[in-house]
């Protein structure tokens, strides 16, 4: 089952996509491990570094073939899930095209949605450890007396909020292109990390 994962920072997709691709038994690719990757491993030429050291986004054909080379290998065979990428429609159609030339395509978007202020509460409430690097949450998970606690910078809700509003910008086309193709699945992503796992399968007609 090949699968694309989508959806706005702190709607728990990492967890989510971790679990799923441990049931579906496929691997997750994550263009921004294989960028880093590519990275480290000296073979992104040294000006297109230095803009994504300063934040520019990478071109869409430079991911595609990067996942392009990834799926080729044995343990995509089965499938797979991507995190990450498309963003948008453009990278869409392009990571379309690159499938069919291989004889494949996608067999479900999964959309895990949750409301804003929900995404800014998972968020602006974490706090780090600074001795032990553990992750708490003010309100669900509350650190033990004495932590030594750090305010991540990303964390803090301006930057928060900016983040979502570029996230909806980018994506606004993205969903209507897989709702038009019919392998849309939303996914309701408000409960505990079961129950969601559970909406997941059910939407991916697995157990």
């Amino acid at each position: 089952m090949r699968v694309v994962f989508v959806g706005p920072p702190g709607a728990g997709k990492g967890t989510q996509a971790k679990v799923i691709c441990v049931r579906l038994g496929v691997p997750q690719i994550s263009t921004g491990d294989m960028l880093r990757a590519a990275k480290s491993a000296g073979k992104l030429p040294a000006d297109l570094v230095a803009k994504m050291a300063a934040g520019a986004l990478v071109p869409d054909g430079l991911v595609i073939g990067l996942i392009d080379e990834r799926v080729r290998a044995t343990d995509c065979t089965p499938g797979f899930l991507l995190d990450g990428f498309p963003r948008t429609s453009p990278q869409a159609e392009a990571l379309d095209q690159m499938l069919a030339k291989r004889g494949l395509k996608l067999d479900c978007v999964l959309a895990l949605e949750v409301p804003k202020e929900l995404l800014i509460e998972r968020t602006v409430l974490r706090r780090t450890d600074k001795r032990t690097g553990q992750i708490y949450h003010l309100k669900y998970s509350p650190p033990p007396p004495g932590a030594d606690l750090e305010h991540r910078a990303d964390d803090r809700e301006e930057v928060v909020r900016k983040r979502l509003d570029t996230y909806e910008g980018m994506t606004a086309e993205l969903l209507p292109y897989y709702e038009g193709h019919g392998i849309l699945r939303r996914i309701d992503g408000v409960g505990s990390v079961d129950e969601v796992t559970t909406r997941i399968l059910s939407a991916l007609g697995a157990k």
